[in-house]
């Protein structure tokens, strides 16, 4: 009985043990095959659709007011907790898992970018699909389409050097989410991680490229917006995420446990 409740006890991780379990999941995804990850990474961008829809549904029940947009964010994080936990491929945690083997073993650039292209295309795919099925049917009212709409506007209305910048701050965040999933035992606590952590990236309205894009492919599927200034956004808060997830968090939390194993 002891035995059982020693193993049940949850401790914590230390920096070179969470490096070890990113290391065997970033040596995980880049063994999946090219149509593996494009399946999982159209999931992934589907699925990712529920943050602006959990927020666009929360905005029309609630109505306006000073507490609407707070409380509405609370919603945001369903999106990432569906992906992140059920494990589907999401192209802002790739900047950490697969990118710390790049540092272990330079050769796999190729790899990485096999894998890149093929999350980042899929969840692009898969959020337009989840626009088509948001504003081209009568899935949603009327009320919650136009909310959803909005939100897209509202983002693709943010000045560039709003765009790559808060994306460095989101992509940081998000791929320091998947380093602090690496380094919980239990899966309640994993997801209380992911919601704390994207609950602030959805409230300050931290650019995400695919989280995001769900809400602007709306706006362009309604005829609100172009496909050009989809685009443009897409370009700028893409490269925002990659700098902030994989410089921020995986180039300097290796360095940390290299630097470490170094000293001794």
């Amino acid at each position: 009985m002891a035995d059982q409740q020693a193993e049940l006890k949850s401790t914590r991780r230390s920096a070179p043990e969470i490096l070890e379990q990113v290391i065997k999941n970033g040596e995980e995804e880049l063994a999946r095959s090219s149509t593996g990850l494009v399946i999982s990474g159209i999931a992934g961008g589907v699925t990712m659709g529920l943050t602006g829809l959990g927020v666009a549904v929360a905005k029309a029940t609630l109505g306006p007011g000073m507490w609407q947009d707070f409380i509405a964010h609370f919603l945001y994080p369903i999106g990432f907790i569906s992906v992140i936990i059920g494990r589907a491929q999401l192209f802002t945690e790739n900047t950490l898992y697969p990118v710390v083997i790049v540092l272990e073993k330079p050769r796999q650039i190729g790899n990485l970018l096999r894998l890149w292209a093929a999350v980042f295309l899929a969840n692009v795919v898969g959020a337009l699909l989840f626009s088509l099925l948001a504003v081209r049917t009568p899935a949603l009212k009327h009320e919650y389409a136009r909310e959803l709409v909005d939100l897209g506007l509202a983002a693709l209305a943010s000045p560039t050097g709003f765009v790559f910048w808060s994306g460095v701050i989101g992509g940081w965040i998000i791929a320091l989410v998947a380093w602090m999933v690496s380094a919980s035992h239990w899966t309640i606590g994993q997801i209380a991680l992911v919601f704390l952590l994207t609950f602030v990236v959805g409230l300050g309205h931290f650019a995400h490229c695919i989280a995001t894009s769900g809400e602007i492919l709306s706006a362009v599927v309604a005829g609100n917006a172009s496909v050009g200034s989809y685009l443009h956004w897409l370009f700028f808060a893409t490269m925002g995420n990659i700098l902030g997830g994989a410089i921020i968090v995986s180039l300097l939390n290796y360095g940390q446990v290299k630097a470490g194993d170094a000293e001794e």
